[in-house]
């Protein structure tokens, strides 16, 4: 349930945007009777969400291709960053049994039919069960932190996005200053405020348009970037824990030290004989 409502959000958030533009959206055939109504001289403001981003140029519409693509981020993120995916349900749990059985072969066996994080993690440890628990131990260190900066880089996407979107921003907004005083420069000092406005009114635009699409992408880099550590940790755990009775059958391997001559036999741990 928690998931499904983390999947429609993005559709709420685009829906919240679009509907009140679409019902703004004026007719074509209405458009010149508005125009008519408007007096000598003086120019209608846009009236649509639509016509904003018209306004924005170019700028604008390279910010809403980096919306977009971070939406297309967030909503793959929420289907593949989730425990049922990285840790399918019963693989931890088969393994451990296959390997309290000795069956070493079909625990990689079971690994290879589900691929998964945990899968992967458990296919390189079993790899290395010839070598003791240590060999184990270190691969699966090894292949955790690999997925681990596998699903960290993917993540990170979304933070290029919330850091490239200000900047585009910040361009539009250079831009339309320059246009602003561009047009102060042709009428030498005579440039009304009508005349001026495009220019700021840009400016305006295209930084708003960068802040909206920056800050729910550094957002949710966050919240992804901390469910990534999450669930690498509890995977982790879910692999220590499958092979376990592999570590204890194997255990780590000591040289056998033979007593001197003459030496008394060695006790027990216990100091019982």
């Amino acid at each position: 349930m928690k998931n499904a409502l983390l999947l429609t959000l993005p559709l709420l958030l685009f829906l919240a945007f679009t509907v009140p533009a679409l019902a703004q959206w004026q007719d074509p055939g209405q458009a010149p009777a508005a125009a008519s109504n408007t007096p000598t001289g003086q120019q209608s403001s846009p009236q649509s969400f639509w016509e904003i981003l018209k306004a924005s140029g170019v700028v604008g519409l390279l910010i809403l291709l980096l919306s977009i693509v971070g939406v297309a981020l967030a909503i793959e993120h929420l289907m593949t960053i989730r425990a049922r995916v990285l840790m399918p349900e019963g693989l931890g749990d088969e393994v451990r049994c296959l390997l309290a059985e000795g069956n070493v072969a079909a625990a990689e066996e079971r690994c290879r039919r589900q691929p998964s994080f945990l899968a992967f993690v458990l296919a390189a440890g079993l790899a290395e069960v010839e070598g003791g628990w240590s060999a184990v131990e270190k691969a699966m260190e090894d292949a955790t932190a690999d997925q681990s900066a596998r699903l960290l880089r993917k993540v990170e996407y979304l933070s290029v996005i919330g850091n490239i979107a200000p900047m585009l921003g910040l361009l539009g907004t250079v831009i339309g200053m320059v246009l602003a005083f561009h047009e102060v420069a042709d009428t030498q000092g005579a440039a009304r405020a009508a005349d001026l406005a495009e220019g700021i009114y840009l400016a305006l635009v295209t930084t708003v348009e960068g802040l909206v699409v920056a800050i729910p992408a550094l957002g949710a880099f966050a919240v992804f970037r901390n469910r990534v550590d999450q669930l690498v940790a509890e995977t982790a755990y879910a692999a220590g824990h499958a092979t376990g009775p592999l570590k204890r059958r194997t255990g780590t391997r000591r040289p056998v030290e033979t007593p001197p001559p003459g030496a008394p036999p060695a006790l027990p741990r216990g100091g019982c004989r």
